[in-house]
């Protein structure tokens, strides 16, 4: 969540971004992303929404979730940490050769799992999660 006036600007900025990509998409990867949005948004309640890379959505709790990228065949949603997630609905699909990220390309008509997805966006934010709480400090023995 946004601590400062700053931060707090940038979050309505950034949603605010969000929604003028998908009206200005207008057709069926806004459709998509809008989609792919609400999903998210259910899955990680309060998850925060940036704006990156001159135009890139990215979901975020306690570090990157997942991008929401549109070009002009695919909707690709990049997982910063993908490789280490378990995807037993097999949802990942593309970024397959890398030891970090791993993303999913959506073509027009590819029926979407909503299920796996909220599961892999859950997971996603676990993982960092878990990476964010300190470390108990060991005893000495």
């Amino acid at each position: 969540m946004p601590t400062t006036t700053t931060e707090a600007a940038g979050a309505v900025d950034a949603a605010a971004m969000i929604d003028a990509r998908i009206a200005e998409l207008g057709d069926w990867r806004g459709e998509m992303l809008a989609r792919l949005r609400r999903l998210m948004k259910e899955a990680v309640p309060g998850v925060e929404e940036t704006w990156k890379w001159r135009g890139t959505p990215v979901w975020e709790r306690n570090g990157q979730i997942c991008t929401g990228e549109t070009y002009k065949e695919v909707v690709k949603m990049t997982f910063a940490k993908g490789a280490k997630l378990a995807d037993p609905a097999r949802l990942f699909n593309s970024s397959l050769d890398g030891n970090v990220r791993r993303a999913i390309d959506i073509r027009q008509g590819d029926p979407v799992d909503e299920q796996a997805l909220k599961a892999l966006f859950k997971a996603a934010a676990a993982l960092n999660d878990a990476a964010a709480k300190p470390k108990k400090a060991t005893r000495a023995a």
